[in-house]
């Protein structure tokens, strides 16, 4: 620009500058797209080896926090059948060896049984001698036929013990890059058939620990807490109910992880017998507790007893006696590595469990 200022001049002398100054546009232009191309080439190589990195380091946030859990089943589950008394008197078992333990009622006629209460519902519309249950055995489903009994003039029973949710209290194990979380390191299971619950939907909350029960040799301890079934303490959604633990999506991250700081993943072959820590929150807080690893059992029959561990850690014990039911879930880190998650408490001992591979748990969300 100096230079025009300098040479002041007709038409041809404008033209001879203007292609001047298109030349050093188009070679600024040329340079910054250069520039810009080289940069960008240089993120693409640093995002390969990031990749590369991650893929060599499996990386994680470990949790550690309490964690309220609403499970939601498909249809009602069926508990065991029994005797109703009919208005003659007499007692009858309409779906005696007709349903089993363990099946799934997820229809009453043509009506869509999702709950407890609409198959409640569904009864009392009831006006026929014969009824057709839709129920879901394993993976078939099947259609059962019964009578159901007039118990009074607008009362029908099936004579069907059900259960239609679980809920209860655990801990976060990790969370990945993609929001998605692994807790508890071990299967939901019906309290009365010891079946695995098959879920059709679930519910993460935020908790707070209220009391806690000492463990006891012969009587396993717990952790009481409180759970407010609400919008607000919503922390995420649960899909995925496994003898490895329970697998979903974390939507409120910032809620649940106050440290978000991730770190490395551990292999069976990383994992030595000796010093580490289970991080946990039974005081209010998420603190690391000294254990002992005293067993690795890569061959274990049971998926989540490839760990046997005892706790050293002389506060944890004065305020727990050791593993109490609530802990299951609690990360187990050795050497800065996440290796594993606690998942049983022995009954005779309870400074003494199990735990499970992190692998085991992780090939849930990848």
């Amino acid at each position: 620009m100096t230079i025009l200022y300098n040479f002041p001049g007709g038409f041809g002398m404008r033209r001879y500058w203007y292609k001047k100054i298109l030349i050093i546009i188009v070679t600024f232009t040329v340079a910054v797209g250069g520039s810009y191309y080289l940069i960008e080439d240089q993120h693409s190589q640093l995002r390969q080896e990031v990749n590369a990195s991650a893929e060599s380091k499996r990386m994680v946030i470990p949790g550690g926090m309490p964690i309220g859990i609403y499970l939601e089943t498909e249809g009602v589950m069926v508990l065991g059948t029994d005797a109703v008394t009919s208005v003659d008197g007499m007692d009858y078992e309409p779906a005696a060896h007709l349903v089993k333990s363990g099946d799934y009622i997820v229809g009453l006629d043509d009506e869509e049984i999702r709950s407890k209460s609409e198959l409640i519902s569904a009864m009392k519309k009831l006006d026929e001698d014969e009824v057709v249950l839709k129920v879901r055995r394993t993976d078939k489903y099947i259609n059962i036929k019964l009578k159901p009994v007039k118990c009074s003039a607008r009362d029908y029973k099936l004579g069907i013990w059900v259960r239609d949710n679980a809920q209860g209290l655990g801990t976060i194990t990790f969370l990945n890059t993609d929001s998605q979380f692994g807790a508890l390191g071990h299967g939901i299971h019906d309290v009365d058939t010891n079946e695995l619950l098959e879920i059709d939907d679930g519910t993460l909350y935020t908790t707070s620990i209220k009391d806690i029960q000492k463990g006891e040799n012969g009587v396993p301890g717990g952790m009481e807490g409180i759970i407010i079934y609400n919008n607000y303490n919503v922390l995420g959604s649960i899909d995925k109910n496994t003898e490895s633990g329970i697998f979903g999506r974390i939507e409120r991250i910032d809620a649940l992880f106050s440290d978000q700081t991730p770190i490395e993943v551990g292999n069976k072959d990383d994992i030595k017998e000796g010093d580490a820590v289970i991080r946990c929150s039974v005081d209010g807080k998420v603190k690391d507790y000294d254990i002992r690893i005293t067993k690795i059992d890569k061959n274990a029959k049971e998926v989540n007893k490839g760990i046997v561990i005892e706790v050293t850690d002389p506060d944890l014990l004065k305020i727990t006696g050791g593993i109490v039911q609530g802990m299951s879930g609690s990360p187990i880190i050795q050497d800065n590595k996440l290796i594993g998650a606690v998942t049983h408490v022995f009954v005779q001992d309870s400074t003494k469990g199990y735990g499970i591979f992190i692998e085991n748990m992780l090939e849930h969300v990848e």
